[in-house]
């Protein structure tokens, strides 16, 4: 039993770190709270839809800064899908940088979204890895027998 409590203890800790730090916020607590016993898996299956858009995403804007003639209305409206959508799961750090995103569109800055494009993927990256391992700890905590603390 002691590995329960240890991995209990492990996942509190993991968890309040991601808010400490600012890479979550509010918004994650709420989505949590929906996930029940009729749905358990509800925050992997909203979270990894956040992967996927994302990265997509992403993929799009890169593309689109890349243009010899870049659409900065195309820009805007992929970063404020993804500002939407890392607000959606309570990915702060990445809703707050594409608000700076957004103002450089504004200004048809190539540089500064071509800047701004690197520090959120980063961030993205960041807070997907983090998101990763506290699914996994939480399988950890199922498998051996214990409950997700809320």
């Amino acid at each position: 039993m002691d590995g329960v409590v240890q991995l209990q203890k492990q996942l509190v800790d993991y968890s309040a770190s991601l808010f400490d730090e600012g890479i979550l916020d509010e918004q994650f607590n709420q989505l949590q709270q929906l996930q029940d016993e009729s749905n358990p898996d509800f925050v992997v299956e909203v979270v990894s839809l956040f992967f996927e858009d994302s990265e997509r995403l992403l993929n799009e804007l890169g593309k689109a800064l890349e243009q010899q003639t870049v659409d900065f209305k195309k820009v805007d409206a992929h970063v404020h899908q993804l500002k939407g959508s890392s607000s959606s799961i309570g990915a702060q750090r990445v809703q707050k940088l594409c608000i700076g995103f957004r103002n450089y569109c504004e200004e048809l800055n190539t540089e500064g979204c071509l800047k701004c494009l690197q520090q959120v993927k980063h961030e993205y990256s960041l807070v997907k890895t983090k998101l990763e391992t506290l699914f996994k700890l939480e399988r950890q905590l199922i498998a051996a027998g214990g409950s997700i603390p809320t």
